[in-house]
């Protein structure tokens, strides 16, 4: 059995995960998760899955090997190439299939949280493909942050509510995406955008993701010669694009490495707690409360982190590190300068640990491939006025 297997029937993995919203969202927990499984089981849902992403999403994403940039390291490295899918990220494969579930149960809206903005465009994009109603969800720090998304997401036809309370960034949206849904859950269907939140969402966007690993396997050994990475390296917020990369490699011989902000490192710094409707770690007080976190990158300014991550680094399967804010703007230069090829801010934290590791944690002569989550176009403007006239 893999390691990545199904959760506990009540949604564990190991002691992390679970089932913690309100007494009148349980049964919408109930029917998703009957709904999802009888969906990932029924070859037609699968196919229609597939052959959206295939024909409209822009996959398989190719495997980039960066020449130049591998000889300054004297490592070999890899991209899996998700900045190529439709809408410039990874988020497209997760909202794909939960819109394919909101029409199998027979409702007529999607409502989503978005931290960078990548999820909330995924979800609308989505919603206009199937004709659904989309409401998104945004912390107002983050809508100043990323105007060009929320631009795009008014384009697809989505509303976009500003979210004023708290921090203002992604945590915000999420309690207020959740609050909106015990309103009106009838016909309301939370496309949550990463592997967090109440089960089956964890286990089911990891599902709808693995198609990242799956690919990358494949393509990797095409390239290896059978062999795969020795080290496998994503970045973790919530940790969607990372748990979908993984779950391709989980059982091989490659190093899982997640990179999570300084800032934000809820494995590293967190202690276990219940967050957004799951035991996870989580970054918290002496008395339970819920810290801030900080990253220059919106997608990962999150103080909690997927269960499945905790339960992965508890077991020693996967190994988490930080990367700092400097060390992020070094890498989205660096990247772009040698390879033509500009990162998000949020797989920026994965290229930064490859280049501070290269020749030390990641010996010479050793293969690394790294899931670029996203493009970055959307971080042009705030990446600008942090650099000035220093790029």
């Amino acid at each position: 059995m893999s390691i990545m297997g199904p959760p506990s029937a009540s949604g564990r993995f190991g002691e992390y995960g679970g089932r913690f919203v309100p007494e009148s969202l349980i049964p919408a927990c109930f029917e998703l998760e009957a709904v999802f499984n009888e969906a990932w089981g029924d070859p037609e849902f699968v196919g229609e899955y597939r052959r959206i992403l295939t024909e409209y999403g822009g996959r398989p994403t190719p495997v980039t090997e960066l020449r130049r940039f591998s000889q300054k390291l004297g490592i070999r490295v890899f991209l899996k190439r998700e900045d190529l899918a439709h809408t410039g990220s990874h988020k497209i494969n997760n909202v794909i299939g939960q819109a394919l579930l909101t029409r199998r149960m027979g409702k007529t809206r999607l409502i989503a949280e978005t931290g960078a903005g990548q999820h909330g465009v995924a979800t609308a994009t989505a919603a206009a493909l199937l004709g659904l109603e989309c409401v998104v969800y945004m912390g107002e720090v983050d809508v100043a942050r990323q105007a060009l998304n929320v631009f795009r997401m008014k384009l697809l036809g989505a509303s976009v509510i500003s979210v004023v309370s708290g921090s203002r960034t992604l945590k915000d949206a999420i309690n207020e995406a959740m609050r909106e849904w015990v309103a009106s859950v009838d016909s309301t269907h939370y496309c949550i955008g990463s592997v967090m939140g109440p089960h089956p969402y964890p286990y089911m966007v990891r599902e709808f993701q693995r198609i990242v690993g799956d690919e990358a396997l494949v393509q990797s050994k095409e390239i290896l010669g059978g062999k795969v990475p020795d080290y496998v390296v994503a970045c973790v917020g919530g940790g969607s694009n990372a748990a979908g990369t993984f779950a391709g490699f989980v059982d091989t011989t490659a190093k899982l490495v997640g990179v999570e902000p300084e800032g934000g490192a809820a494995i590293n710094r967190g202690i276990p707690g219940v967050v957004h409707g799951m035991r996870s770690n989580l970054l918290q007080d002496d008395v339970g409360q819920v810290l801030e976190a900080h990253s220059i990158s919106a997608g990962l300014d999150y103080p909690g982190v997927g269960p499945e991550h905790s339960y992965l680094a508890s077991i020693g399967r996967a190994t988490y590190v930080t990367a700092n804010d400097d060390e992020v703007l070094n890498a989205l230069q660096v990247l772009s300068k040698l390879e033509g090829i500009i990162p998000a801010l949020e797989p920026a934290h994965a290229i930064a640990y490859v280049i501070r590791e290269a020749g030390k944690e990641i010996p010479l002569g050793s293969t690394a491939l790294v899931t670029m989550s996203g493009r970055g176009d959307k971080d042009a403007e705030s990446v600008a006025q942090l650099l000035g006239d220093d790029v």
